[in-house]
């Protein structure tokens, strides 16, 4: 075999060089047509991403130079989108008031505000309606569009003529001509299908009800079209106006609002907000929320407590169980102990959501397999203390394999003469266990018991699946007995009756650090087993 001469440089391929350059070609257009999308949805910020990528994928690909990050490239631009910036997000986030009812920009909140104030004028125009969404986005995160039709008056010209309809479709940025071409109508006149759009069903309208109700196409002059029936829309006009100069809102009945906490207020104090607001900065509102109402003070203390004790005594727990059963087959004298090994990890390799679930309806009072074997009449996952003890035994069986599995490789590591010169030193086997064995074993998996700590402290799958954070307090429907912080966030986020994401992302922050904090200090402590070695 021929080698080149030292000091000559080999020719690269041409098939490398053209995949090479095909790669970077893609990604480029790639990240333009990002670009383009997210300037059509007005993103600037992921505008600002993909220009930065392309030209980092460039710089450091198109070139020769720069061989250390033609490594590192991919793994920091996948750090930056999917670690830093959800942390990022979070943080800003936690110190604003975002949330249901809180999700737009003022201006939008007042555009929203007036289009929901539209009534239908004396002997307003009608229009076929149907509710469609862009193609290829889900139903339930789409934004909307009003896909209308009308008889077009005699001499009417225009490309969004079909059967003597007039073609229109309506979004929050206005009224606009439907071209005709790839549309067809339904025997009511209405649109059935249309290009770039999925027309939703009756039944899917009805899944965004709410929305759709809500839902108007602003027209000049203060009109706007808004939805009558699941397949007609009427013409309206606002009955509720905004001052700009006092920053005021004012409904049709006199009433003046005026702008208070990212919501318009009644000026006199008397009756409800206007239904939607705004995000706004708070500051530390949030943080000091935590501490100082008293509900969410006294279930915030709560279940930080049962979040240190869920963890140490899972870790604990499924430590112990595993360490024992892999010692015992570490024992060169059982048989058949792959056939054993196989079957105790079985735990292990079933989804969590399937075991949770089949924990949860063992744990049933009345006819589940828990009472029914042990004859006791124990309300698992109705009463506080017996909830807490389900999870800690459901988290038994999930979690001893991974230890099992883990101890088994550390003692197989275990250097013999270690303990036969223990054995010479007339060290028994439990002292030889404890001084000995342990102390080893310790060194390579106490870092792991470290992250399954930090896991455990975060369990939400567990938690979620098998009590939901239930029992709840009889006066505190937010705070459940067997609730860790990270299902407590989530409920205020996402399932309370007024969902908060900036107070939920605040607790994710408490969270975070600490998380951080005791994972510093029993790093530092696993550090100093490193001294047996």
């Amino acid at each position: 075999m021929s080698q080149a001469p030292v000091g000559q440089s080999v020719a690269t391929p041409a098939w490398v060089v053209a995949t090479k350059w095909l790669l970077i070609a893609l990604t480029v257009l790639g990240c333009t047509y990002l670009s383009w999308r997210a300037v059509e949805a007005g993103s600037w910020l992921i505008v600002t991403v993909a220009a930065f990528i392309a030209m980092a994928v460039l710089v450091v690909y198109a070139t020769g130079r720069g061989i250390t990050l033609k490594y590192l490239l991919p793994g920091l631009i996948l750090l930056t989108l999917f670690q830093m910036w959800p942390i990022a997000y979070t943080v800003a986030t936690a110190f604003t008031n975002y949330g249901d009812g809180h999700s737009l920009t003022k201006e939008q909140a007042i555009e929203a505000v007036q289009a929901q104030s539209v009534r239908p004028e004396p002997d307003s125009a009608r229009y076929g309606m149907s509710v469609a969404i862009p193609e290829g986005e889900t139903i339930a995160e789409a934004d909307l569009a009003l896909l209308l039709s009308r008889p077009a008056a005699e001499g009417t010209s225009g490309d969004n003529l079909l059967e003597g309809q007039e073609l229109f479709v309506g979004t929050l940025e206005g009224l606009e001509p439907l071209p005709a071409d790839g549309v067809t109508l339904r025997g009511n006149g209405t649109v059935g299908e249309a290009p770039g759009f999925q027309v939703l069903t009756l039944v899917e309208a009805n899944e965004r009800a709410q929305d759709v109700a809500e839902f108007a196409v602003p027209l000049e002059g203060g009109a706007g079209i808004k939805a009558a029936t699941g397949t007609q829309a009427f013409v309206g006009r606002t009955t509720t106006t905004y001052d700009a100069a006092a920053d005021t809102m004012t409904t049709i009945d006199g009433t003046v609002y005026v702008a208070h906490e990212g919501n318009f207020v009644p000026q006199d104090g008397q009756g409800p907000p206007l239904p939607t607001g705004w995000t706004e900065n708070v500051g530390f509102d949030n943080f000091s929320s935590i501490f100082t109402d008293s509900t969410l003070r006294s279930g915030f203390l709560k279940i930080f407590l049962w979040n240190l004790a869920f963890p140490l005594l899972s870790v604990g727990s499924t430590f112990i169980l595993g360490m024992l059963l892999a010692l015992l087959f570490n024992d060169p004298r059982l048989k058949g102990k792959g056939l054993y090994r196989s079957l105790l990890i079985l735990p292990y390799a079933l989804p969590i959501f399937v075991t949770a679930i089949v924990w949860s309806a063992m744990f049933n009072q009345d006819f589940g397999m828990i009472n029914d074997v042990t004859g006791l009449n124990i309300n698992w996952l109705g009463d506080p203390w017996p909830a807490r003890a389900a999870v800690l035994i459901t988290n038994l069986w999930l979690g001893f394999p991974y230890m099992f599995l883990i101890c088994t490789g550390a003692l197989q590591s275990i250097p013999n003469d270690v303990k036969e010169a223990a054995s010479v030193d007339g060290a028994g086997p439990i002292r030889t266990l404890w001084s000995v064995t342990m102390p080893l074993l310790l060194v390579a998996v106490g870092p792991l018991l470290v992250a399954s700590f930090a896991f455990n402290f975060n369990n939400f799958g567990l938690i979620y699946l098998l009590t939901g954070g239930r029992p709840f307090e009889a006066t505190n429907s937010q705070v459940g007995n067997t609730d860790l912080l990270i299902t407590f966030a989530y409920r205020l986020a996402m399932e309370s009756g007024s969902p908060n994401i900036g107070l939920a992302s605040a607790v994710s922050i408490i969270i975070f650090l600490i998380v951080g904090v005791l994972s510093y200090g029993m790093f530092r402590q696993s550090k100093a087993l490193e001294e047996v070695n």
